[in-house]
């Protein structure tokens, strides 16, 4: 029980001061960098793509050894694998 508030009192903080920076730069002909910056930072936060999940339980993700076996295909489809001579 303790994790769930403890997320919302940041979720809340955070907001708050969010809205302080961001009315403070609206309204306060004194306002400067500080406040700026986390109005800028808050909506820099909202571009983050919340909406992924882990490489595991994604559908047709490909993981690292997938990675690694397409490599050498292509390599050894173009002559540059293991076994074959340059010229």
């Amino acid at each position: 029980m303790a994790r769930p508030t403890a997320r919302w009192g940041a979720a809340l903080a955070l907001g708050a001061l969010w809205w302080w920076g961001v009315l403070r730069l609206v309204l306060a002909p004194d306002a400067g960098v500080l406040e700026g910056a986390v109005a800028t930072g808050g909506w820099g936060l909202s571009l983050l793509p919340v909406h992924c999940v882990p490489k595991s339980r994604a559908e047709g993700a490909a993981g690292s050894d997938q990675w690694a076996e397409s490599w050498r295909r292509w390599r050894t489809a173009w002559g540059r694998g293991r076994g074959t001579q340059s010229r």
